[in-house]
């Protein structure tokens, strides 16, 4: 576990990739050993993977870029993109994946060589199941969005192998060979679902989407415990870019405060918690004063008077 807490979200895509082409030769394998329209359909979301992995691995290495003169919040929102276009790809194979299985389901082909293609598809599967478990675990650690996207894409993958191993399975066992081309229709919508949660959550990322409950209250804890007696959270708007997460904050400090000292407890504030990894722009505000206090009196700031004025 030591050593998975310092792989990078880069490192750990590259890992994707590599297990990605793994998977495909054993797919394929199972799916030419086979004829099964079922194992093609998981050759297919194998290749899906593929790609994903690769167009996740460039946006997360340009979502880690420094900010610059036109993107001054950073480049976290590319990883959005990178969980819009899995979402894409995953409509595209459930598209395929269904017109296979149609033609099949009405030119029916009994699948032959079972327990070879059997075996294939569940390494595969092993495989995927190892690559899903290092992504979700890695992205959790880096608030990799694109990581997250990949693994569940993958988890995903997983339940759809076993589906089509029952499948062409029951149409060996039982001689009905159009549960094949069923089942691999079946895995066609069941993928169709896991696409448009991964297009919703770009969606919701690309949208400015406030943090958490959990954030949140972690975030206001530590603000409560850092603020000094006699100063006040007015408003507090958060949101998520990315790995990023970025924090509004309006605070009431005392009148009688001088700029300096206002400055030097905003300047604590944003440093104290960049540290825990939030992004915090604060506005400072003078506490209101209490009703019927007159403008001027004892713990408020005097009233400006305009230059060379002597005073009555």
């Amino acid at each position: 576990m030591h050593a998975l807490s310092r792989l990078t979200p880069a490192k750990a895509l590259l890992i994707s990739l590599l297990a990605a082409m793994t998977t495909i030769g054993f797919k394929l394998a199972a799916w030419r050993a086979t004829g099964s329209v079922g194992f093609l359909s998981d050759a297919l979301e194998a290749l899906v993977n593929l790609i994903a992995a690769a167009f996740a691995l460039t946006m997360v290495v340009y979502a880690r870029t420094p900010p610059d003169q036109e993107h001054p919040y950073g480049h976290g929102k590319a990883e959005y993109f990178s969980a819009a276009f899995e979402g894409a790809l995953i409509f595209a194979a459930a598209l395929a994946i269904g017109i296979a299985a149609t033609e099949r389901l009405f030119n029916p082909q009994a699948p032959v060589s079972l327990g070879l293609g059997t075996f294939l598809a569940v390494v595969a599967s092993l495989i995927n199941l190892a690559t899903a478990a290092l992504l979700l675990h890695v992205g959790r650690a880096h608030r990799s969005v694109a990581l997250e996207a990949d693994a569940r894409h993958l988890l995903t993958d997983v339940w759809t192998t076993a589906g089509v191993i029952v499948g062409v399975g029951l149409a060996g066992l039982t001689g009905l060979v159009w549960l094949d081309p069923l089942v691999a229709i079946a895995v066609a919508l069941h993928i169709l679902r896991e696409g448009w949660r991964l297009l919703a959550m770009a969606a919701h990322g690309l949208m400015d989407r406030s943090l958490s409950p959990d954030e949140i209250a972690t975030l206001r804890g530590a603000l409560d415990a850092l603020l000094p007696a006699g100063c006040a959270i007015a408003t507090l708007r958060t949101r998520s870019g990315g790995h990023h997460r970025f924090a509004d904050l309006e605070l009431h400090v005392p009148g009688e405060w001088t700029v300096t000292r206002a400055h030097d407890l905003a300047d604590t504030l944003e440093l104290e918690l960049r540290e825990r990894g939030f992004f915090l722009n604060t506005h400072i505000e003078p506490l209101p004063r209490p009703a019927g206090e007159p403008h001027g009196s004892p713990g408020s700031p005097p009233s400006a008077r305009p230059a060379g004025k002597p005073q009555d």
